[in-house]
C-alpha cells in the first residue's frame, strides 16, 4: 500500500472515532455556584420548583438543566461535562441527605418524562 493510501485510510478512522463519541451537554452553565443555591433555601426551592415542574423556571440555566435532567439522571450524567457531573453529584449527595422525598420524587418523575419522550 503507497503512503498516501495509508494516510487516507489513518485520517477516515480517526474521523469515524470522533463521530462516534458521545457530544457533552452545553458548558453554557457550567459557572454555576450550586453550593450557594443549595444554600439558599428561597433559590433552592426555585431550582426545585422549576425542575418538579411546580412553578416556573425563572433562569435560562434552571431551564437548561430541565430540560437535560431525565437523561442525566438515567444515564448517570453520562453527557454532562466534568463541572456538571461534579455539580450532579453536589445535589444528588444534598438532596439525598436533607430531603430525600423530595429527590425521590424528582427521580420519578424524571424517568417517566425520560421514559415517555423514547
Amino acid at each position: 500500500m503507497n503512503m498516501y493510501l495509508k494516510v487516507f485510510i489513518l485520517v477516515i478512522l480517526c474521523a469515524g472515532i470522533g463521530f462516534a463519541e458521545e457530544k457533552l451537554y452545553s458548558d453554557k452553565y457550567d459557572h454555576i455556584d450550586v453550593d450557594a443555591i443549595l444554600r439558599n433555601p428561597r433559590q433552592r426551592n426555585g431550582y426545585y420548583n422549576c425542575f418538579a415542574e411546580m412553578g416556573p423556571c425563572v433562569t435560562a440555566d434552571a431551564k437548561f438543566f430541565r430540560d437535560h435532567f431525565p437523561e442525566a439522571i438515567v444515564t448517570n450524567c453520562k453527557k454532562c461535562t466534568p463541572k456538571q457531573l461534579e455539580n450532579f453529584d453536589k445535589l444528588t449527595d444534598w438532596y439525598t441527605t436533607h430531603e430525600l422525598n423530595k429527590y425521590n420524587a424528582l427521580v420519578e418523575l424524571a424517568l417517566k418524562k425520560f421514559t415517555k419522550k423514547n
